[in-house]
């Protein structure tokens, strides 16, 4: 095997070097703002659908992309593994174990997703959309959308690979890039497909699932030239071999699975919680104002969060692999300072103009309205709670400590709002606020555990390397 190239970037040094309050902006603001554009093609999706469809068409992206994100989140958890890897090398400055992590992570999601995702998601979907009692109007929308995501899912991993990679090895501003040429695509895609244009049919939901699977091919193709072509931080080169290396592969898993068991963990609640709303007076009512205010106006601020979870996994990361942990410490407080900020924001919004950005969706039904008004009246308090948790579990993650997250996830997402939508369900029946409520008490319980366990310190301790590569 020929020798690897080694990338033109070297890693940005500032990182475990310069100041802390630097080095995690650096990281976050790119991250947060492609999260932002990206829950923008989101908003343009449910708009467009909601406008051309109606909100059973809301209901059925919303229900559709909550199925669909649980099943693909246990492939998405090799990118935590990925994360936790490439964060430490960088930080050690470890070219070629960087190197070989990021590309045996990449053959791990072809096969999974060529070779499981797309035949068994095609097959299973009408099974899953009866798990969370769609009606049947929403149903018919609904399958053809969540077929497509499943069969065409690779683009979209490959996305979330390279981009998750580059952030850990200190590149946030390239992940940008690739996510601005991805939602413009996307969005030029989605008014070409959803209403209709010229000699092509008006596709509905259909269209914003195409429009989504075709984009996502793209900037796939164009993330694989450019990490072939050697101007990024990571580099694959054409004579790495297309065998397995199971050693990187075990590690892959060691520190990624139990983040995706969190993630399943996280969605298998969304799913159980959408079939309480199912079972509301007004399902489809409820459906289609959670999908508007919990997926899509909410997502400003998850997405936000998420994004400053990676930044604070990157720097946190680094900085334990340059051997600097309290750097680390600074870097989580840091970036939940910055995330408090933005939620405090979108809260206020939530308080004093929900009809408006109900209204941006198509929503005009008044039930509907008055579900999704009382909806983002406790989304305005949980996303305090939510970015703070966020960027904690960020601290742990990028340390190595990918267990804590996921015991934390069953505790807050599962038994504390599933436990309370059962117990009042059981005893006088269940209303729209008790699930409302259940959703801020489950994101309350997270915010303090992941603090609590952060603050406990042990992940110091936890030791990252690979074997030798082979020859």
């Amino acid at each position: 095997m020929s020798a690897p190239l080694r990338p033109a970037k070297t890693f940005d040094r500032s990182i475990v070097e310069g100041p802390i309050s630097r080095a995690v902006w650096r990281l976050a603001w790119p991250t947060m703002l492609q999260n932002m554009i990206g829950g923008l093609q989101g908003v343009i999706d449910h708009a467009m659908v909601g406008n051309f469809v109606g909100y059973t068409g809301n209901a059925a992206i919303g229900v559709s992309l909550q199925i669909f994100i649980v099943v693909i989140v246990f492939i998405m958890s090799l990118y935590s593994g990925m994360g936790v890897l490439v964060a430490r090398f960088a930080g050690a400055g470890d070219h070629e174990k960087v190197n070989r992590t990021v590309y045996q992570a990449f053959l791990t999601s072809v096969g999974l997703s060529v070779g499981v995702l797309a035949p068994l998601g095609y097959v299973v979907s009408p099974y899953l959309l009866d798990i969370v009692h769609a009606t049947p109007e929403v149903q018919a929308q609904a399958l053809p959308y969540l077929r497509i995501m499943f069969v065409f899912s690779f683009g979209m991993l490959m996305f979330f690979m390279v981009g998750g990679a580059l952030r850990s090895a200190g590149d946030a501003r390239t992940p940008l890039r690739l996510g601005v040429v991805l939602t413009v695509l996307n969005i030029v895609l989605n008014v070409i497909l959803i209403p209709g244009l010229g000699p092509i049919p008006r596709l509905g939901t259909t269209g914003a699932a195409l429009g989504t699977a075709i984009a996502g091919g793209v900037v796939s193709l164009i993330a694989l030239y450019l990490l072939f072509s050697g101007r990024l931080v990571v580099a694959f080169h054409r004579g790495m071999s297309l065998k397995p290396d199971w050693s990187i592969i075990r590690s892959l898993f060691r520190f990624g699975l139990p983040t995706g068991l969190q993630g399943v963990a996280m969605n298998v609640a969304g799913v159980l919680l959408l079939r309480f709303i199912g079972s509301l007076e007004q399902s489809a009512e409820a459906q289609a104002a959670y999908a508007v205010g919990y997926t899509e106006l909410f997502a400003f601020i998850t997405w936000t969060s998420v994004g400053l979870m990676g930044a604070t996994a990157a720097v946190a990361g680094q900085n334990l692999g340059a051997g600097h942990p309290d750097r680390s410490v600074r870097a989580v407080q840091v970036a939940s300072r910055i995330g408090l900020g933005v939620a405090a924001v979108m809260g206020l919004l939530f308080l004093t103009i929900p009809r408006y950005l109900l209204a941006l969706f198509g929503m005009h039904d008044p039930v509907v309205v008055g579900l999704g008004v009382q909806l983002l009246t406790f989304l305005s308090v949980s996303g305090l709670f939510v970015t703070v948790a966020l960027t904690y579990s960020g601290g742990l993650q990028g340390t190595g400590d990918t267990k804590s997250p996921f015991y934390i996830s069953v505790v807050s997402q599962i038994v504390v709002p599933l436990g309370w939508c059962a117990v009042l369900q059981a005893t006088r029946g269940l209303a729209p606020t008790d699930i409302w409520l259940a959703i801020l008490l489950g994101h309350a319980t997270r915010s303090t555990l992941s603090v609590l366990r952060f603050r406990q310190g042990k992940w110091r301790h936890i030791r990252v390397d690979l074997e030798p590569a082979r020859t």
